[in-house]
């Protein structure tokens, strides 16, 4: 399974020099954590509802715009990515999100969440066909025995 089976295609983008504030309430308006920054065709960087301080962070939001507080260093993957890769990345640096894109194009963003409903929902593979005729086989079922008292 690759990236691009599991992203969210809908990316919100925000400018640099926005406040703060406006990039939590645009947060909480589409129940989002994360908001790429783009300065023109170009990503700057990644603000994440951790940067901005959460529900509480009223006081770091305030009197701030998004490029003194986002997270410069945005880590991008093609949409060919694995998912195996694409959680490995994410555990391995200990961030929340990837933006799916290569140089001229943003295609879309994989988050925890993203990769923990896939989890939750299960991966399906194929089945051997060894598998399958084992599946098939029904024992026999016998009424000579009686079961007596509680199991």
């Amino acid at each position: 399974m690759r990236v691009q089976d599991v992203m969210t295609q809908a990316v919100q983008t925000i400018s640099p020099e926005t406040t703060a504030e406006k990039a939590w309430d645009l947060m909480r308006a589409k129940n989002i954590h994360h908001l790429v920054v783009n300065e023109g065709p170009h990503i700057v960087g990644v603000l994440s509802d951790g940067d901005i301080g959460g529900r509480e962070g009223g006081p770091v939001r305030k009197h701030h715009i998004v490029s003194e507080l986002m997270t410069p260093r945005v880590v991008t993957v093609p949409p060919t990515t694995t998912i195996r890769r694409a959680a490995n990345l994410m555990r391995g640096r200990s961030i929340g999100c990837l933006v799916v894109a290569n140089r001229e194009r943003t295609f879309g963003i994989v988050t925890v969440a993203d990769l923990l409903q896939l989890l939750g929902r299960g991966i399906e593979r194929p089945m051997a066909s060894a598998e399958r005729h084992l599946l098939n086989h029904r024992a026999p079922h016998r009424k000579r025995h009686r079961s007596m008292g509680v199991w």
